[in-house]
Formats: C-alpha cells, sequence, structure tokens
C-alpha cells in the first residue's frame, strides 16, 4: 500500500480542502465531508493537492499510508461525481430495463422480482 500513499491527491477546480489536526474538511461542488483520520499519519496541503505522509517504514504505518491516501482520494471524488452504482446482469434469460422506480426484471421462466436500486 505504500505506493499508493506516496501519490498526492490532486483537488480538482472546485473542490478546496481544509485539514485541522487530522481532520480533513473536503467542500465541492456536490456537498462536503469530513473525516477524522489516523493520528499516526501527516496530512499537508501542497500545490493544490493532499499529501499524506508517515512516521516510519513500519508494516503497519505502510498499511495505513495506503488507506488514508486512499480515504482522502474517496472524499474528493464524493464531492465532484457523488455516488453511484452500476449494476451488470450476466447470464441468458433475464431481461431487465432502468426504470425511475427500480429495475423490474422477469427470468425465462416467468418469475418476476424487483431490485429497488434507484437509476442515476
Amino acid at each position: 500500500m505504500s505506493r499508493i500513499g506516496r501519490k498526492p491527491v490532486p483537488l480538482p477546480k472546485g473542490v478546496t480542502a481544509q485539514i485541522d489536526g487530522h481532520t480533513i474538511l473536503v467542500k465541492g461542488p456536490k456537498g462536503e465531508i469530513s473525516r477524522t483520520l489516523h493520528v499516526d499519519m501527516a496530512l499537508a496541503l501542497e500545490e493544490g493537492s493532499v499529501v499524506v505522509r508517515r512516521p516510519s517504514d513500519e508494516t503497519r504505518h505502510k498499511a495505513l499510508h495506503g488507506l488514508t491516501r486512499t480515504l482522502v482520494a474517496n472524499m474528493v471524488e464524493g464531492v465532484t461525481k457523488g455516488f453511484g452504482k452500476t449494476l451488470e446482469i450476466q447470464g441468458v434469460g433475464y431481461k431487465a430495463e432502468p426504470k425511475p422506480f427500480g429495475i423490474p426484471t422477469t427470468r425465462r421462466r416467468g418469475s418476476r422480482f424487483r431490485w429497488t436500486i434507484t437509476s442515476s
């Protein structure tokens, strides 16, 4: 995970980040997210990106380094793109189409069921 942790998290246009100790607040067009991260990890804003640093090369710190960087990257993605889910149906005999109220589905044998995943 330490290779992932070394990469800075870029902040796109319209996204701002504020760091207060071990708490980071990310604001963007879709809202804002705040999270308190592990006390061993150091966060810094550098040249329009968030950088995560670890105190040592211990295995535990390496894992926390990658985890912390990924959590911050997911926060940035959440305030820019929002949350969405993609459903992929594999197999023969399924008929499904997205509707505003969910996904009604029919199997080949005729039994009907509905997934209540809303389409975005």
